[in-house]
């Protein structure tokens, strides 16, 4: 079952160790068959070093294991959250990337001071609210999810396509499951050069109209970064 796209989500998880992204198990990538409504998802705690397409599990847009004889990663009821939600979105992945925790552990926006940013996020990088308690305490990865979904009322998912969980991490997404790694590398960099430059100048702002240039040079009808399809 679906199993190029267990292909697909096993070699974007080895990428993750392969930016960099992740050590020993503490990541994971998903991605979602649209006309299945089926989610392919890495297996919890499972090794990196060891992982094969065959291990990757598949569940449904209600987080239950439709095929696949591990335990589904932790953070399967965020990915179905966001799926369920972000109806453009085709891959999720979730890190804990250096620099990006670190502004999340900070409970911090990383602001849009930058090209670089600019050019693959239209908005700031939103960090999410506290969880209550009770979120806390109860279905846990699931609230995650729908903090995440809170922080993005009034934003283009799309447009800015990563999120820090306060005191966790990093979740990025795009298209496909390539893409969102590709997102994620980039939440990490831009993360790292937000604070070295922030610690040189504190009070550094961008332009709002180099924002919206290179954004939309990459983004939208009027695109012209990269080459013409044919």
């Amino acid at each position: 079952m679906l199993e190029e796209l267990k292909e697909k989500v096993c070699q974007a998880n080895l990428d993750l160790v392969k930016h960099g992204l992740v050590i020993f198990t503490w990541g994971n990538v998903s991605a979602i068959d649209r006309t299945e409504g089926l989610v392919v998802i890495k297996p919890s705690g499972v090794s990196y070093d060891n992982m094969k397409p065959s291990d990757m599990v598949v569940v449904d847009l209600d987080g239950q294991v439709v095929e696949g004889s591990l335990n589904p990663s932790s953070d399967t009821p965020t990915h179905v959250v966001l799926y369920r939600v972000f109806q453009e979105i085709g891959g999720v992945v979730h890190t804990h990337s250096t620099y990006a925790t670190a502004w999340a552990q900070a409970g911090r926006d990383i602001p849009n001071i930058g090209t670089t940013h600019a050019d693959y996020f239209h908005d700031a990088i939103p960090c999410t609210d506290d969880m209550t308690d009770p979120e806390v305490k109860g279905a846990y990865e699931l609230e995650t999810g729908n903090i995440i979904v809170r922080r993005f009322e009034g934003l283009n998912p799309v447009h800015t396509p990563g999120v820090l969980v306060k005191n966790h991490g990093p979740f990025s997404w795009g298209k496909d499951a390539s893409d969102a790694v590709h997102n994620a590398v980039v939440v990490e960099q831009v993360a790292k050069m937000a604070y070295i430059a922030l610690g040189i100048n504190p009070l550094l702002t961008m332009n709002p109209l180099l924002v919206e240039k290179h954004f939309s040079r990459k983004h939208g009808p009027d695109a012209y970064y990269g080459q013409k399809k044919k």
